[in-house]
């Protein structure tokens, strides 16, 4: 088959989108995949000739009756246009949307040349985007069970959010430490508050590091743009053992060396979290859509997988003392980490490729 892919906009709708191309790949089908016109998308898909990529317009749906609602449908048409030309050359069997108004113009494409359409949506509630494609598709692909009830009217199955290739493999730990200069008899929290709005986590960091709060534990902080030097120097002048970075592309060797995460809660990372079994402290960022990030954490903390701070009450000396009650406790890690493996499937991709298959 040849199958369409809309997944731009986001790491957490294009690397998932990458990992399905993949699943398609490898069982013979032809795959073009539609992104963004952002950076983070370019980054994204350096070195990745196996797909055919095509550049999209980033569209972002204003307030109702703004005066930004005349670009956003200059936008639209600006995207929608394109589609349908390239759907007459490439003549695609089956159009998967993996969420955002990016995958509107190719899901609507895909319907008015009547071949089946697949939405994905990974969070715990979906967005005004995904509320509005829900309504094209054939059918609704779900990170967890509990959005099935934002969609009453659709064909609904529980997937997983898919997980990039990379990622499948666990490092050895001693051999994942090292690579960060670490040591492999320390406990490790990995931070990452992710590209977008990982100001708040590293300012409760800030405070959390310092006065030896966070004893023996070493650290590999994911800073995002903009804190990554502060945050090496405060460390370095804290005496705590830390790897600093803006960004990392290899996560299967920071997850494969971490025995803790403090995390945003968006699905894609939690579905990495799940992936390796590793405990969590979750910090939702609190001007997410829908709130979601906030749902996505509640459904973890149920499941005794991760401890839920909100933003607005976590300060330096309640997130150390979070991080410490967890790495001293080497027991509830591993009740936690068991509980964190049972919840996302762990083979998404593959599942959404068969759903497609099936469906088709």
């Amino acid at each position: 088959m040849k199958i369409a892919i809309a997944g731009g906009g986001t790491g957490g709708h294009l690397f998932p989108a990458l990992a399905v191309g993949e699943v398609l790949l490898e069982r013979g089908h032809e795959v073009l995949i539609f992104i963004s016109e952002k950076e983070i998308d370019a980054l994204a898909i350096q070195g990745r000739s196996e797909f055919r990529f095509e550049k999209l317009p980033s569209i972002g749906m204003p307030r109702l009756f703004s005066l930004g609602m005349f670009t956003f449908f200059q936008r639209f048409n600006a995207s929608l246009a394109p589609c349908r030309r390239i759907f007459a050359e490439f003549k695609p069997d089956a159009v998967l949307g993996m969420g955002g108004f990016t995958s509107t113009p190719p899901i609507l494409a895909g319907k008015l040349r009547h071949i089946p359409t697949f939405l994905h949506e990974s969070n715990a509630i979906p967005g005004k985007a995904n509320r509005l494609n829900a309504r094209m598709v054939d059918t609704v692909l779900l990170g967890f069970e509990e959005c099935a009830e934002y969609f009453p009217r659709a064909r609904c199955e529980v997937t997983g959010t898919p997980i990039r290739r990379s990622l499948a493999r666990r490092v050895p730990r001693e051999e994942a430490l090292a690579g960060f200069g670490l040591q492999p008899n320390r406990k490790t929290v990995l931070i990452m508050g992710g590209s977008q709005g990982a100001r708040g986590i590293n300012a409760a960091m800030r405070s959390a590091a310092t006065g030896g709060k966070l004893g023996g534990l070493q650290v590999i902080h994911l800073t995002g743009a903009g804190d990554e030097a502060e945050m090496a120097q405060l460390y370095r002048a804290e005496g705590v053992a830390a790897y600093v970075a803006a960004f990392f592309h290899q996560m299967e060797n920071a997850y494969s060396a971490a025995d803790l995460v403090v995390a945003r809660s968006g699905a894609a990372s939690l579905s990495e979290i799940s992936h390796f079994a590793l405990p969590s402290i979750l910090i939702p960022y609190p001007h997410a859509a829908e709130n979601h990030q906030q749902l996505n954490a509640e459904i973890f903390a149920r499941a005794g997988a991760a401890r839920l701070l909100k933003e607005s009450e976590t300060t330096g000396e309640t997130l150390a003392a979070a991080i410490r009650k967890l790495a001293d406790d080497l027991e509830l890690l591993e009740i936690m980490g068991r509980h964190s493996r049972s919840l996302a499937p762990q083979d998404a991709a593959v599942c959404v490729a068969d759903t497609i298959e099936r469906l088709k």
